[in-house]
């Protein structure tokens, strides 16, 4: 929190728009939108009212600056030692006390709209928030990073669920899909930097891996996510469950197959798993109960 506004490979700090500029880039906009979007849509295939799923929305929205934001705050000063070009506080666009500002304003925001969708809803939401914190803070860098991403994607269906009438609770499937899922993003999210990351002395689960290690290793949890969402509900899983879960071992066998030559072919395969656990995800979210 400490680190001078001015200890920045660009010079000092941009003003005005280009501080605001700088504040969106330095909060990881895509994962914000991804996590933000999806749990929207999920809320409104679960039932949720529009105006619930506009709260929805806004609890996860803030949620998510707010991680992001403390991410790039806290990792500015190594950073800036590395040179890592292409961040906002690297570069000169915003300052890190700028960010730490926006950082608690979004938690500030977040604790009453996670609320605001129930007492047992809100306190699941924060737990993840408190999670992905702990990940920006410490977690990180040690074997158990992969967790605050299970217990945040795997929090996303309870949060939904217990948003609708009655607060019910989430199937034990669609918890685990999410969790699962968490696991897989930290993986993919990870792999592209593992080698920078490595040379900062970052030591997080996916670097003990390796990139060979975490690049085999990416599509494992995304597929059994595939298969607990087609298995998991009660009855037969369908001729499209069943298609879904051939497409996604598919592309994750071909994937661990042309990886070993082309790396970006295990990641570009890791996302296609992913969207069709997203999809059924989805289809899923109208039996959240």
């Amino acid at each position: 929190m400490g680190t001078p506004e001015r200890s920045t490979v660009g010079g000092t700090t941009a003003s005005g728009a280009g501080r605001v500029s700088g504040l969106a880039g330095a909060c990881h906009p895509g994962p914000v939108v991804v996590v933000t979007a999806l749990t929207t849509a999920l809320a409104a295939t679960a039932g949720q009212s529009g105006a619930r799923c506009v709260l929805t929305a806004a609890a996860v929205l803030t949620g998510q600056l707010s991680v992001g934001w403390c991410n790039d705050a806290f990792d500015a000063r190594r950073d800036i030692a590395a040179g890592r070009r292409g961040k906002p506080v690297v570069d000169g666009a915003v300052g890190v006390t700028q960010v730490w500002v926006a950082a608690y304003a979004a938690l500030a925001l977040c604790v009453p709209l996670s609320f605001s969708c129930g007492l047992w809803a809100g306190a699941v939401h924060l737990t993840a928030v408190g999670a992905a914190w702990a990940y920006d803070l410490w977690l990180k860098a040690t074997v158990w990073s992969w967790v605050p991403y299970a217990v945040g994607f795997g929090a996303l269906p309870a949060f939904v669920s217990l948003g609708l009438p009655g607060h019910p609770w989430p199937d034990w499937w669609m918890v685990a899909a999410g969790a699962l899922l968490g696991v897989g993003a930290h993986l993919g999210d990870v792999l592209p930097d593992i080698r920078a990351d490595l040379v900062t002395g970052l030591r997080g689960w996916p670097h003990r891996l390796g990139p060979d290690g975490t690049r085999l290793f990416l599509p494992v949890p995304l597929v059994t996510a595939s298969a607990v969402l087609v298995l998991g509900p009660s009855g037969p899983p369908g001729v499209s469950g069943v298609t879904a879960l051939a497409v996604a071992g598919l592309a994750a066998v071909a994937g661990t197959m042309l990886g070993r030559r082309w790396e970006r072919a295990a990641f570009s395969a890791a996302v296609a798993v992913a969207v069709v656990d997203v999809a059924l995800l989805l289809v899923r979210g109208t039996g959240v109960a």
